[in-house]
């Protein structure tokens, strides 16, 4: 129970007494010194704690004077307070049950209850290097091992105040300070980590996107790299703006002649793909092409798109590629970063239209980034020499682009990167 100190440090006798002249020698006692000097902003108590802890170490003395140094109380010790006194030099100063004495300071000792308190219901996750404890109160408080891990999503129950801070109760086991909740989704900061710790290599440039926040975490994703069929992917966005722009439409039909093969950023019409690799003067749907190249990366496909439905890359292809893209996406070099081909992608999702659907069903789905992952993802993937690429949107819980990128790795090492990043964000 509280007790006032003004109620501990009385009463003080006023004794009724003839004084026989002015100049009579009158002394104040130590306790009215303290009384009639007590200043408004004094760092005293004005009610004894009744949960008294330290927020350092604190030196106890044999004495009320504070002469006589003794143990110190270090945080979190129990300790006790049962008196009050002023000492010669007007100060303030707790007996306690072991018969030391300490200044009362508010700056030193504090009471470690709880001030207020709230009940919500909240969802937060918690940041990197959080402790659990026990309880809010911090001479009661025990570090905990439980399952909570950094960046997971937890429910908050309670909120209470004390004198150390803000704390939050979570998921009905563990109390946290509140300074390691974070109100935001921060599990982006969890691939940072990953990629960071795990994936620095030369070898390898990763870019990751949260579409519904715009956060971002990579390493080396502004690496440039022979981009392989991954640049392929400017082509199919270009042709999806001019099927939206209805400046052509899935069912027009293309004729495959050899003009289809010469112009600049043209493939060579070897490699994967089902289409003739000669000219063959046959007619191809514009819809059939996306397929093809989506599907199955086709070369003769993505050559007829480029000539025919993305204008042979002219200025406007470049113009409107390169504003997605960051900067110029060269068609003939196909050089690249793991970002710009991630923003490609990203821009792909966004018109949610006909390429999208043909990106979502390949035949590379049991390869790299779809592999292993248990939601849907659309791909595409880039071989060429030593060069091996996935680019993808994961349609998790919140879909987000994951862009990888490698030199001399292999398919397993993408699928490995797609399932740790996927691991988090899933």
């Amino acid at each position: 129970m509280k007790k006032q100190l003004i109620w501990l440090i009385s009463p003080i006798l006023f004794a009724a007494a003839p004084v026989g002249s002015t100049e009579i020698p009158f002394e104040l006692s130590n306790q009215m010194n303290y009384q009639l000097n007590y200043k408004e902003y004094s760092t005293d108590f004005q009610t004894i704690p009744s949960n008294p802890n330290v927020y350092e170490e604190v030196d106890t003395y044999l004495d009320k004077e504070l002469t006589i140094p003794f143990r110190k109380i270090k945080p979190n010790s129990p300790f006790s307070i049962i008196g009050v006194d002023v000492n010669s030099q007007n100060q303030l100063v707790f007996q306690l049950q072991d018969k030391r004495y300490v200044v009362a300071d508010q700056t030193r000792i504090y009471d470690d209850i709880i001030v207020a308190h709230r009940v919500v219901s909240e969802k937060a996750w918690l940041k990197k290097n959080v402790t659990l404890y026990s309880s809010p109160i911090a001479n009661q408080a025990k570090k905990l091992s439980l399952d909570s891990k950094p960046y997971q999503e937890v429910t908050v129950s309670e909120i209470v105040e004390t004198h150390l801070g803000f704390f939050a109760k979570i998921n009905s086991k563990a109390w946290v300070h509140l300074n390691d909740l974070s109100r935001s989704d921060n599990r982006i900061e969890a691939v940072q980590d990953l990629l960071t710790t795990k994936y620095s290599s030369k070898n390898i440039a990763v870019y990751v996107k949260k579409l519904s926040t715009g956060e971002t975490a990579g390493v080396n994703q502004e690496k440039m790299m022979y981009a392989a069929s991954v640049a392929k992917l400017p082509t199919l966005y270009y042709v999806q703006e001019n099927i939206n722009r209805k400046k052509i439409n899935l069912t027009d039909s293309v004729k495959y002649v050899k003009e289809t093969e010469d112009f600049d950023g043209a493939y060579e019409p070897e490699g994967s793909g089902s289409i003739d690799k000669i000219p063959d003067n046959q007619k191809y749907r514009i819809d059939d092409l996306i397929d093809r190249t989506a599907k199955e990366s086709d070369n003769v496909a993505s050559n007829l798109l480029g000539y025919y439905a993305a204008d042979k890359f002219d200025k406007r292809f470049y113009q409107e590629t390169t504003r997605i893209a960051g900067q110029k996406w060269d068609m003939v070099s196909r050089m690249a970063s793991a970002e710009m081909a991630g923003l490609m992608m990203e821009a792909i999702y966004r018109q949610n239209g006909y390429v999208l659907e043909s990106l979502s069903a390949t035949n590379f789905d049991d390869q790299r980034i779809a592999r292993d992952i248990d939601v849907k993802v659309a791909h595409k993937i880039g071989d060429a020499y030593d060069f091996k690429h996935d680019v993808a949107i994961v349609y998790a819980k919140e879909p987000f682009v994951l862009s990888i990128f490698t030199d001399q790795m292999t398919y397993d090492d993408i699928s490995q990167i797609a399932n740790d990043v996927y691991g988090i964000l899933k």
